[in-house]
């Protein structure tokens, strides 16, 4: 081979690295996340038809886990405190940060310091959020002490520990965490809407809450759509809030299924009937995601 070849040859080389290097450097982590993470899905799935107990079976045995699954108590109570749980977090979380973001959009002096208020509790982590709480809702040591302690004898607020309330503690923590970050979500579109309209409606003599109401909100719509999933996503998969804030008691009155796959799986030994409260969570979740991915690529494409 000639020396112009040679030279010829390696600008060559050099020239399929430069347009390949972004797909090489992205190869290792498509792979590790190909297995780690779609591959434990199918297993789960595959783990779900099985007869697994305390070590994996590679037996099918059809759909029996399943009917385990919905015959049990237990998930009973978690399939309804999800429920619950679910639609007051989304609602109320929804409501609020939106409110909150309303308010501030008014451009008042102290705007920087409420907005890092109202974002740092999305900052720690839901298990410090429910250590948290569980000290603020002790009967003995928060709210219900200090009421009594300063003459309001009669207040009760011991919700944490009945049996009937204490998923809605739950609420209250989730909601404290999360509702600033849809404050931060509704206040970046509401930042970016057109400020002429406003002021055509204005000069129309529209009040500033129809403004918000009839003009403003219905223009954003669709970041009430992604926070909306978002807040699904986490609501499906609260885990570390229920272990920290009340352990899933009393007894198992406020359980969310992540709680009860982890029960079944790692305490009961019983791999499959996890796996199927695992692939159930999994099909909640596909529920609204995939509608909502469906009709954002229909929207792009017109």
């Amino acid at each position: 081979m000639t020396l112009a070849e040679r030279g010829a040859a390696g600008s060559d080389w050099r020239l399929f690295l430069q347009e390949r290097v972004s797909a090489l450097v992205v190869a290792p982590s498509f792979a590790l996340i190909l297995l780690f993470v779609y591959g434990f899905i199918l297993w789960t799935i595959f783990m779900s038809f099985t007869g697994s107990t305390l070590l994996p079976s590679y037996e099918l045995v059809g759909v029996e886990p399943y009917k385990d699954m919905v015959r049990s108590s237990r998930f009973s109570v978690a399939f309804i405190n999800l429920v619950i749980f679910g639609a007051l977090f989304i609602l109320i979380a929804m409501a609020l940060g939106s409110l909150l973001a309303v308010l501030l959009d008014q451009h008042i002096r102290i705007e920087g310091v409420l907005r890092t208020i109202y974002l740092y509790p999305m900052a720690i982590s839901f298990i410090v959020t429910g250590v948290a709480w569980k000290w603020i809702l002790n009967p003995g040591i928060g709210i219900q002490k200090f009421m009594q302690d300063i003459g309001f004898a009669g207040f009760q607020f011991d919700w944490i520990v009945d049996r009937d309330r204490a998923v809605y503690t739950l609420v209250i923590a989730a909601v404290w965490q999360a509702s600033g970050f849809v404050m931060a979500m509704v206040l970046a579109a509401l930042r970016g809407v057109d400020q002429e309209i406003l002021k055509a409606a204005q000069l129309d003599g529209a009040s500033l809450p129809r403004i918000y109401w009839t003009i403003v909100l219905p223009s954003i719509r669709p970041v009430f759509i992604s926070a909306f999933v978002i807040l699904l996503h986490l609501a499906v998969k609260s885990f570390d809030l229920v272990v920290a804030l009340t352990g899933g008691g009393p007894g198992f009155q406020s359980t969310l299924p992540a709680n009860f796959m982890y029960e079944m799986t790692f305490r009961r030994n019983q791999i499959a009937v996890g796996s199927a409260s695992a692939v159930f969570m999994l099909g909640i979740v596909l529920a609204i995601i995939v509608p909502y991915l469906y009709s954002e690529l229909r929207r792009e494409r017109r």
